[in-house]
Formats: structure tokens, sequence, C-alpha cells
């Protein structure tokens, strides 16, 4: 467990730095410890050596080497403060002193060569974070180009964006290749969609014209039976279910284009437009439409934002039930000065775990999801894209009770 903390806490500069200076005081331990090995070797070895002489004297300060006599000669041994031993009195005073150099040879060999070995191993260490640095900064660059294109307002709009990284060909720069080759497979892919989309809506939006127009012809003949009426009014109810299916793929595929042209907008102003214009929508089917618009200032397409907002007022009373219907529209400045549209409706009640889903393209409540059900499924996909388009945010939650409650967040002006 605190390994894997551990692992995920330290960023991968640092686990290479600590695997260097592991790595580091692993072999500088071991030859430490080989060295301690030699010399204490090596001392051990220097025993007593046998001489002809049968008086060995040692100065002030001077240590006498060991000496060993035949059996019948005597050992003399003058100390460093005068002291003259001699016999086997001699013999373990030269012992003791051959023990306290060997002891104070290898402490100092220990103490020293640690301290050394700690120096060198935390310089060694910062060498190596400097160059764990210089290696991961190439890789740096492809983790900045990645998060820049996860941060676009949509997806696909980041994938303009290039790492096109200079160096030798290594890996790191076959990995930022294969990204580069990646994504611009990816923004064509989506650029094709968008164009399929849009052209297909166009090709088909023809034949539709002409469908409702023959209709409508057979429909204004005076001989026309109430058979061939009823047949008509069907005919004209599904062909505008499917126009309105058409156009708001068109505007869908627009939308998804990040806006480079913009002009102040004030949403109060599209707030107080739209609610006008959907007032007679919102009286035929009983819902009491109310608008509270304060000065939110924002930049954008206008025609775009009014559409976001008649998206969010018509699937508010498209959606609505119950006996107690509204919709309330509400425009306001927030404090960190973006502006902000909510839009608050009754109806059914809402799970919260499908509310996500509903931003989705041909995504419904699981009661709408019929052959006949109200809306295409597009609405709150084209606010999502034209919220994300203009740079701003859109959530939503269920209101207590039943409806929906959604919020739009737009840059300040």
């Amino acid at each position: 467990m605190n390994t894997r903390f551990l692992s995920r806490s330290l960023t991968l500069r640092a686990r290479l730095t600590l695997i260097y200076a592991g790595i580091f005081f692993a072999a500088g331990v071991v030859l430490l410890a080989v060295t301690y090995a030699l010399v204490d070797q090596q001392l051990t070895g220097m025993g007593p050596k046998v001489v002809s002489r049968a008086q060995i004297v040692a100065g002030p300060g001077q240590l006498p080497p060991p000496v060993a006599l035949g059996r019948a000669a005597e050992m003399y041994v003058m100390t460093g403060n005068g002291d003259v031993l001699s016999g086997a009195e001699a013999q373990r005073w030269l012992l003791d002193q051959q023990n306290s150099l060997h002891q104070a040879a290898m402490t100092s060999l220990l103490t020293q060569g640690g301290i050394a070995l700690l120096l060198v191993g935390g310089a060694a260490a910062g060498f190596g974070w400097l160059v764990a640095g210089r290696v991961l900064a190439r890789l740096h660059r492809v983790t900045d180009t990645a998060r820049r294109i996860a941060a676009a307002p949509a997806a696909e709009r980041g994938l303009h964006e290039r790492i096109d990284l200079p160096g030798p060909h290594d890996e790191v720069k076959d990995l930022a290749d294969a990204f580069d080759t990646m994504v611009q497979r990816l923004g064509r892919s989506f650029d094709g969609q968008r164009r399929f989309v849009a052209n297909a809506s166009h090709e088909l939006r023809t034949p539709l014209t002409l469908n409702r127009s023959l209709v409508e012809v057979a429909m204004h003949r005076r001989n026309a039976s109430p058979d061939v009426l009823q047949l008509g009014d069907t005919l004209l109810e599904i062909n505008s279910r499917h126009e309105r299916l058409i156009n708001g793929l068109l505007l869908l595929a627009g939308s998804e284009n990040e806006i480079t042209t913009r002009r102040p907008v004030d949403l109060a102003d599209v707030v107080t437009h739209v609610v006008a214009l959907a007032a007679a929508q919102a009286e035929p089917a009983g819902v009491l439409l109310g608008a509270e618009a304060r000065e939110a200032p924002t930049t954008g397409d206008a025609l775009l934002l009014e559409r976001l907002v008649y998206n969010l007022v018509e699937n508010g009373i498209r959606h609505n039930a119950g006996e107690d219907r509204w919709v309330r529209v509400a425009t306001r400045t927030r404090h960190d000065g973006r502006a902000e549209v909510t839009v608050a409706n009754t109806g059914p009640e809402v799970p919260p775990y499908e509310v996500p889903d509903l931003f989705e393209p041909f995504r419904r409540l699981s009661s709408d999801r019929l052959a006949g059900g109200k809306g295409a499924g597009l609405g709150l996909s084209i606010v999502r894209s034209v919220a994300r388009a203009h740079g701003g945010d859109v959530t939503a939650h269920p209101r207590p009770g039943g409806g929906l409650v959604v919020t739009v967040t737009l840059p300040a002006a």
C-alpha cells in the first residue's frame, strides 16, 4: 500500500534520481566493504619478525615493530614514557600497540570513508536530478501538447496541435512523431465526419421541401376528400419533424467550429428576445414562461447564442408535465466576471445518471425513446456545442420535484 502510494506521488524524475542515488550508494557500500576487508587482512598479516639482536629499544613517540627472538634470547622494549619492559611483558605491550594501531586504522577508514561516501553520493544524486530533468524535458513537451488538446473546448478542436519535436531520432522522438501522426488522422476523421453530416443534411433538405410542397398542393385541391386531408396532415407532421432533424444536424455541424469572430453580446437581451418568441409556443402548452434578465455581457456570435437559449427554453416547454407547469430563465454576471444563463422547468423526474446522456446527440429519456417521441434528441447537444465553441461550459442537474435545471457559463466580455 505504501509502495503504491509513493509510486503515484513521486514524479518520474524523482524516481529516476532515487534509482541513480540508490545504485551509487549500493556500489559505494560494496567498495567500502571490500576496502575494509583488504586493509584488515593486510594489517593482520603484519606479525612479529625474527631478529638476531637481543635488545630492541623504542624511542619516545616511536612504535617498535613486533619482535620475536629465540627461546634463549631476552626482549627489551623502551616505551614512549621511558619505561623499559622485558620478556613477556614487552611482548604483551607490543601486541597491545599493534591491536590499537589496527583498531584506529579501521575506525578511521570506516568514518572517513562513510563521510566521503555520503558527500559524493549527495553530489551524485544532484547530478542525477539534473540529468533526469534534461532527459525528460523533451518528454514534457509531449505531455504539454497532449494536455492542450485535452483542455480544448471540444476534443476535436485541439487536433490542429502538433508536437514537432526536434532533436535526434531516439525513443522520445519516435513517440512524438507517432503522437503527431495519430492526432493528424483523428483531425482528418473529425473533419470528414462534419463534412459528411453537413453535405448529407443539405442533400436531404431539397427532397423534403419538395415533398412538403406536393402534400400541400394535394391538400388544397377543391375535391380533396377528408381522408386525403387527414393523410396530408400526418405527412406534413412527419415531414416537419424530419426538417427539424436536418436543421439540427446542420446547426450542430456548424456550431462545433470554434468562434473566431466575436462581438459583444448581452445575454439579458438575448433572453428577452427568446422569451418573447417562445411565448406563442408556451401558451398553448399551458406552460407559464418567466424571465429574470440581468446584465450578463459576453462575446461571441449573437445568432448562435440566441439558438442556445431558444433550445433550452423550447426543451423546457416540450418536456414539461404536471398541473403547475412553468419555465424560468435567469441571467446574471458571476463574481468572476463570467456570464451565466440558467433555465429551470417543471416536468417528469429525471434520474441523475441519465443527465450526462441528454447532452449526447439523439439521446433522450427512457420514456421518450420512441419513434414518435418529442424532439430529435439534438437540442441539448447543440447547446453544449455552442457553449464550448464560445469557450464556455454547460451543466445540468435534476430539479427536486421533477424537471431539469440547466446552467450555461460563458467567458466574460
